[in-house]
């Protein structure tokens, strides 16, 4: 493992996110106004006067080393190793953001370590109501574990050939520290396979999660049918034409091929009601589709936390009529 001097640190502390993005990586910069800059891949993650604040997630800093490891999901050392060796610099890029590889089709992923145990990502994910066995299983089946050295809940995806090809990352600290590893194909979002004919689908891994715990508390079963978390959406622009398809739901659909309904688990807000109309109205003909936010709450995490304020044994009968 490479050894970096207090000097090479505050060397590379020194570049600000604006600086790395024009020289390295351009394509990902998009001009917002006056000295206001944002990504191309994350446009509420504005850069201005040397620092950048990520206002959808709620979280910022100063740095491209900031920018690297809090948004890119990528170790320290990794990080380090990106901003400290110019002479491997652009090769360095190709391999972690995929952007001026020869082949863009391959990209490599970058897994945080994995801890030796996962005592963490237990302790908050049932901490927010999710079932105990369910989270096992998940950590059983490689789809969940936990990262060192933040002690972060990893969620996998993984291609047609078993191999791991995403990965998204949530603090279990408390704070809304979230984002996707460096190197990530959207098109294998974390998702659960099963052979059932109606695909869930949700925002995130953890609604994903929430949903299935309430299946559980309602019939007693979780893994009759499929689900599929999109990793976010945002709200098709009116200026944009027509929207594209999320790729994770396209890319799925393509794969499982006995689908013939899917159900939209989206957010109770504008961005998950507006994507929820467009991904109706895109598929509208080829599925039955069924347009099924959280009847309360934000969503489906929030739904969990207030049908868990009540005796489950309540919201179980009151359901069943």
């Amino acid at each position: 493992m490479p050894y970096y001097t207090e000097e090479q640190i505050m060397k590379a502390r020194s570049i600000d996110l604006l600086t790395y993005l024009q020289k390295y990586e351009p394509t990902e910069l998009m001009h917002v106004r006056g000295n206001t800059y944002c990504t191309r891949e994350h446009d509420s993650l504005k850069i201005s006067n040397g620092k950048w604040m990520w206002w959808s997630r709620g979280f910022g800093g100063t740095s491209a080393l900031d920018y690297l490891i809090k948004v890119k999901g990528l170790q320290f050392m990794d990080a380090m190793k990106i901003l400290s060796d110019d002479n491997e610099l652009a090769l360095n890029n190709a391999l972690v953001f995929g952007e001026h590889s020869q082949n863009k089709g391959t990209r490599k992923l970058l897994l945080p370590e994995k801890s030796e145990t996962n005592l963490e990502v237990i302790r908050y994910l049932t901490g927010r109501g999710i079932d105990r066995d369910i989270i096992k299983e998940c950590i059983d089946e490689g789809l969940l574990y936990e990262s060192l050295p933040y002690r972060n809940c990893i969620f996998l995806g993984y291609d047609e050939a078993g191999k791991a090809a995403y990965a998204c990352y949530r603090a279990t600290t408390g704070e809304r520290i979230m984002g996707e590893a460096a190197g990530s194909d959207k098109k294998y979002a974390f998702r659960i396979n099963r052979a059932g004919n109606t695909l869930h689908v949700f925002e995130s891994a953890i609604d994903l999660l929430s949903y299935a715990t309430i299946m559980k508390m309602r019939t007693g079963e979780w893994r009759a049918e499929p689900m599929l978390s999109l990793g976010g959406v945002y709200a098709p622009s009116t200026n944009s034409g027509q929207s594209k398809l999320p790729i994770a739901l396209e890319n799925m659909t393509q794969n499982q091929t006995q689908i013939n309904t899917i159900a939209l688990h989206l957010d109770n807000d504008f961005a998950g009601r507006s994507a929820a109309s467009a991904i109706t109205t895109q598929l509208d003909g080829r599925y039955v589709i069924r347009d099924e936010p959280p009847p309360v709450g934000k969503d489906c995490s929030d739904f969990l936390k207030l049908i868990l304020r009540k005796r489950p044994e309540r919201y179980m009968r009151e359901d069943r009529g």
